[in-house]
């Protein structure tokens, strides 16, 4: 007497369960080594700002005891490579702190400091405070609003982050003699604002992928602007921690606009120490010469 039995079933599910498990160890291996690659650029970004800063603080010391000293003086060559090494401080600032910005954000211990103030405000004080900045180049930077108030709850922090990094982007993209507009428009429930340039604009093609993390239009080892590829990616995390969204809207030759629409919302607040305009000032101007770090030379 023979028997037979039809196994076909059992082997596939079997062959299932090997490919299920080979899949699962894989996933596992992969979030393994993402937790490593991400606690070592937290690592790496911090022990990099520790001698970043002494050597940043000793020339601002160097600074402080020329001009006391009375012998500043842009022609003087230690004047001349004082800044050159200043500015170069500022660019590696600049990528640290993104990178350490990015290692946060994928860790979750990126939080929002929301406080209550008046967003049209901050935004022009942003504006104000780079237009020399920005005439430097030859480039006209333009304010407007469609309100001078908006009491909403926003992180100032992050909020001139995002300003800056938009602003400096328009001007490494827009030639001599172009025109920048900061605009703000209320939308009730949301505020929307602009940023346009008449520069070079974005290929069409490009559009997906400037907010994208490493990823640049120019890729090429001879690009004419520097830059990580972080920023516009910390800048959509950022509006998105805010519970908003960022779009672009441009065309070649012709100038891009980026649009970042906040929703309006207010939060209860607790008693916080007052700092001072001058604070607030020499805070604002030296995050201005980090982000603009690799503009001027």
């Amino acid at each position: 007497m023979c028997i037979g039995r039809d196994i076909t079933e059992k082997k596939r599910m079997e062959q299932l369960k090997k490919y299920a498990e080979e899949r699962m160890r894989i996933l596992n291996e992969a979030m393994q080594y993402e937790k490593i690659k991400t606690e070592f650029l937290a690592n790496i970004s911090h022990e990099l700002r520790t001698p970043l800063n002494v050597i940043l603080g000793a020339l601002q010391l160097l600074d402080l005891n020329m001009k006391s000293n009375l012998i500043y003086d842009k022609e003087n060559k230690l004047n001349r490579y004082s800044a050159i090494m200043k500015q170069n401080c500022y660019r590696l600032l600049r990528i640290v702190n993104n990178l350490i910005d990015i290692t946060k954000i994928d860790s979750g211990f990126s939080k929002l400091n929301l406080k209550n103030g008046n967003i049209v405000g901050i935004v022009e004080d942003i504006a104000l405070s780079v237009a020399d900045y920005v005439e430097n180049k030859s480039i006209q930077l333009i304010f407007d609003t469609e309100i001078e108030e908006k009491i909403m709850a926003f992180d100032a922090d992050k909020l001139e982050r995002i300003i800056l990094n938009l602003i400096s982007n328009a001007v490494k993209f827009t030639p001599a003699g172009g025109m920048i507009n900061v605009n703000i428009y209320d939308c009730i429930d949301s505020i929307k604002i602009s940023v346009k340039d008449n520069g070079i604009g974005i290929p069409k093609d490009k559009l997906e992928i400037i907010f994208q993390r490493f990823r640049q239009v120019d890729k090429s080892l001879t690009r004419n602007h520097e830059g990580s590829g972080i920023g516009l990616s910390l800048v959509k995390s950022f509006v998105e921690m805010h519970g908003g969204k960022i779009e672009v809207y441009s065309t070649e030759g012709e100038g891009s606009e980026f649009i970042v629409e906040l929703p309006v919302r207010l939060v209860e607040e607790e008693e916080e120490t007052i700092s001072t305009n001058d604070d607030i000032f020499s805070a604002r101007i030296q995050r201005i010469s980090v982000e603009f770090s690799d503009i001027y030379s």
